[in-house]
């Protein structure tokens, strides 16, 4: 692993949070600034962590860290996603394909914490 470009968390994330982007700017003009931004803002955070947390891979502990708090952020997304599904903010298929996406990421980041704890060097 060269860089944290090659983790695969890193790219489902990325691409994640670029789709979470684009539809926030397609809510109603009440949720745009409020559910919009707390959305745009943990999606983009899941990634800000592993990159940060990569950074700091040299220390086991610290990189442990930035993949907990990135799996937060995933957690976070996921309730604003609900949010914005029971409000009725948007339409519900294109919510569920991001939700399930982002439970995929959460199972895929925690399974990385675990490799992180148990086998990082």
């Amino acid at each position: 692993m060269k860089s944290y470009r090659d983790l695969e968390i890193y790219n489902l994330s990325y691409y994640l949070a670029i789709k979470i982007h684009k539809m926030s700017l397609k809510l109603p003009k009440y949720e745009l600034y409020e559910e919009g931004n707390q959305i745009r803002r943990s999606s983009k955070g899941i990634t800000s962590c592993i990159v940060e947390g990569y950074g700091r891979r040299k220390y086991k502990a610290d990189f442990a860290k930035f993949i907990i708090y990135a799996h937060a952020s995933c957690d976070e997304t996921i309730l604003h996603l609900n949010f914005i599904k029971d409000t009725h903010a948007f339409v519900e298929k294109e919510i569920q394909v991001l939700f399930d996406a982002y439970n995929k990421l959460g199972s895929k980041i925690n399974k990385f914490i675990q490799y992180v704890e148990k086998e990082w060097k």
